[in-house]
């Protein structure tokens, strides 16, 4: 009987930010930030606000603590495998806010020149609705390009547990989560049509040779 082996997998890394004291200092930021730049950037969102993307020097303390946190995200996730023991990179934070309402979102993107990508989730804008129809979920797209040119669109490639291979993921955000994932994945956020406010900021980790001791 033939084996299949899985390869290639992509890794996309969920944890919980703990410290409510830190999101509200983050808020604050953001929403200081947003009186003082109305404008804000047009880049992958479609409606909304962007900051620009130097939050790690205007979001003060807490906006540190959270690009440390996903440094060490990263840490966790990654090898340099010519130095496997102790790496010889580290990490240069790049940060910025967002801010959805009703009728936003972001088209499909990629971070080029990041090695790792998060966002985390302020507050989602759910208000507690469990209602799928709330949209503003967080799309990736297979990044095995090739395959959505192929000639049978309907066929799909059976996974490990032998369940259709999707080509599209929707991920639903929570208030106080942060993901993770490469760079090079593109992503989307769906259109939001909830009530409330969408709030959360993206960080890009672009890997540095660390300076000899």
């Amino acid at each position: 009987m033939s084996q299949a082996n899985n390869l290639f997998s992509t890794p996309f890394v969920v944890d919980q930010l703990q410290s409510e004291a830190g999101l509200a200092m983050l808020r604050e930021a953001v929403e200081a930030e947003m009186a003082r730049d109305a404008g804000g950037v047009t880049i992958s969102n479609i409606g909304g606000w962007h900051s620009n993307t130097q939050m790690v020097d205007w979001g003060g303390e807490a906006a540190r603590a959270l690009a440390y946190k996903a440094m060490t995200m990263a840490d966790a996730q990654t090898v340099d495998v010519r130095s496997p023991q102790e790496s010889r990179f580290g990490w240069i934070p790049e940060m910025w806010a967002n801010v959805n309402r009703k009728g936003d979102a972001n088209q499909y993107h990629t971070h080029p020149g990041s090695f790792w990508s998060a966002v985390a989730y302020l507050d989602d804008g759910y208000a507690g609705d469990d209602d799928p129809a709330l949209g503003g979920e967080l799309q990736l797209l297979d990044p095995r390009m090739p395959m959505i040119r192929m000639t049978a669109p309907d066929l799909r490639l059976l996974d490990g547990s032998g369940q259709a291979m999707p080509s599209e993921v929707s991920f639903r955000p929570k208030t106080g989560m942060i993901v993770m994932f490469p760079s090079w994945l593109q992503h989307a956020v769906r259109p939001f049509h909830g009530e409330g406010t969408r709030i959360s900021i993206a960080i890009n980790l672009i890997p540095a040779l660390k300076k000899p001791a």
